[in-house]
């Protein structure tokens, strides 16, 4: 993605920015109606997402578009999203990076390492939801054992999906200031670029 005339860099195509909003928004939903259902003590949130029966009802659905707005963005995102030798390295100085020290880190292409986690993270925990999910939307036709085995992997599934994104929006946010407009708007300055991927920045400054 060229630097643009105006002296900023693209970053996001729009089909990019659509894709990732529609899997917030879709994540969102399943997330907070699942926790309806999980436990008697956040029941409130099915009333504010319009009743027991709705929430119910629209809960796998809400999965289920989530799972499918995740196959598009790995289609698009899955080969820039492979972890090289120097990711490993940057991952082993993870926390050096939580303290805003980049020294002797390597330089970030156009996702870092983190991010990199985070994706593949997200991929197998969809997987996972979707499956188990599926268990439990049609118990009936479903043997006991494997209703028993849903019951436990998709709670404990969900937890790790949340706190993965709890995770990337404090990172995309107060962590890093500048990433949300690159969602929003679909670029950034030229300074941002060089401080957070230089090496996608170079590169990006070639063509």
């Amino acid at each position: 993605m060229p630097k643009s005339d105006d002296g900023v860099v693209a970053r996001f195509s729009l089909r990019e920015r659509t894709v990732h909003w529609l899997a917030a928004l879709s994540f969102v939903y399943a997330a907070l109606s699942g926790l309806s259902l999980w436990s008697p003590h956040l029941y409130w949130l099915a009333t504010v997402l319009g009743g027991g029966v709705t929430t119910r009802w629209g809960h796998p659905w809400g999965g289920t578009l989530f799972a499918l707005v995740l196959a598009v963005m790995f289609s698009s995102w899955a080969a820039q999203m492979r972890l090289t030798g120097e990711d490993r390295v940057w991952l082993r100085g993870m926390r050096q990076y939580a303290t805003h020290n980049t020294e002797g880190l390597p330089e970030p292409g156009r996702f870092n390492a983190g991010q990199k986690m985070l994706f593949w993270t997200q991929a197998a925990c969809v997987l996972l939801l979707f499956a188990s999910g599926l268990v439990l939307w049609l118990p009936e036709m479903m043997p006991r054992g494997l209703r028993l085995a849903a019951i436990l992997i998709h709670p404990l599934t969900a937890i790790t999906s949340i706190g993965g994104i709890i995770v990337h929006i404090y990172m995309g946010t107060a962590a890093t200031p500048g990433s949300l407009r690159a969602m929003l708007r679909g670029w950034v300055r030229p300074g941002w670029a060089a401080a957070h991927h230089p090496k996608w920045y170079r590169e990006t400054s070639k063509r």
